[in-house]
């Protein structure tokens, strides 16, 4: 009996291996047909509380409910990201642990950290382009410029006697105000914080000319009349606040947005990728996810995989001609 046993064994094994790539790709077929099976880990890079995990989790719980399984947020954070980033990059790609990343991971990290442990654009399978966020432009009320015409006019004619704040070098605050320099030939000089809240009282007392803020924070001392907007940095009007024009409106094709979006570990089947970003872009058309999304300044994207592999590659390479133009560096 048991050499039948060994017999028959060896002559599976020998038809496996006949049957080659097709037979793997069967199994495979197989597999994600019945995918998920069991939750799904989401990891987010950066601590718990923030608005990527605010975020993350708004969008889990409803991803949970399109795709059949729970979603579950795993904080790892450290490192600007890059402790979670490297360590989905390394998971097993069968579809049970995907990334929520920013462009901070994807885009401004790599750019400007070389050494970082993994290759954003090949360690990664790119899903579903998630949410963009823009950034605020703004003034004291004490400032002579009441649009971004007239700020950008202000600021030439006073070269190296404005300032404006950043969180620290090598923020997207930072390179969104050397962006702007750059596009609008203007010399402003950089005074790094720890935090754009730490900036916020000199900004309003008129210690400070401009911030480009993140519009979550920024906007509440818009409404509270501290502060005046001048503009957002998304291409377009942002929803968020269809009052207010684009800095593009101005500089035409002027653009610096936080996005988010989903990545699975290199080697992602492609089934599987699909059934993820399907379940994202249901998820993102809830009107309940929409409205958590507007309470973090956030507004849902979504499309193909395709569209935001080429979206991630397009601010890569903006960010990477700014940090190198302008001599950026993250010390």
């Amino acid at each position: 009996m048991k050499r039948r046993h060994i017999i028959f064994s060896t002559l599976a094994s020998v038809a496996v291996c006949a049957a080659g790539p097709a037979f793997s790709q069967t199994a495979s077929a197989v597999s994600a047909s019945g995918y998920p099976s069991r939750p799904i880990r989401m990891i987010v890079p950066f601590p718990a509380g923030g608005a990527t995990d605010i975020l993350a989790r708004a969008l889990s719980q409803k991803l949970g409910e399109k795709i059949g399984q729970p979603v579950i947020v795993d904080n790892r954070p450290g490192a600007g990201g890059t402790i979670g980033a490297d360590a989905a990059s390394k998971a097993a790609a069968d579809g049970y642990t995907l990334l929520l990343a920013t462009s901070s991971t994807h885009s401004i990290g790599p750019a400007i950290n070389p050494k970082i442990p993994y290759n954003a654009e090949t360690d990664f399978t790119p899903i579903a382009y998630v949410a963009s966020s823009p950034n605020i432009v703004l003034v004291p009320n004490s400032s002579p410029a009441k649009t971004m015409r007239q700020f950008i006019d202000y600021a030439r004619k006073n070269p190296g006697r404005l300032n404006y704040a950043s969180s620290g070098n090598g923020t997207i605050v930072h390179l969104t105000s050397e962006y702007f320099k750059a596009q609008s030939d203007t010399y402003i000089l950089h005074i790094p914080y720890r935090g754009t809240a730490l900036a916020m009282p000199d900004l309003i007392s008129g210690k400070l000319d401009v911030l480009f803020d993140s519009f979550v924070t920024g906007m509440p001392h818009v409404k509270d009349g501290k502060l005046r907007a001048l503009a957002v940095t998304s291409l377009k009007r942002t929803a968020l606040a269809p009052d207010l024009p684009a800095v593009a409106e101005t500089l035409p094709g002027f653009e610096s947005v936080t996005w988010f979006g989903v990545y699975g570990p290199k080697g992602l089947p492609a089934d599987l990728a699909g059934k993820v970003n399907q379940a994202v872009n249901s998820a993102l058309a809830d009107s309940d996810v929409k409205e958590r999304f507007a309470r973090l300044g956030a507004e849902p994207t979504g499309g193909t995989s395709q569209a935001f592999a080429a979206m991630v590659k397009s601010d890569t390479n903006k960010w990477k001609k700014i940090i190198s133009e302008r001599k950026i560096s993250a010390e």
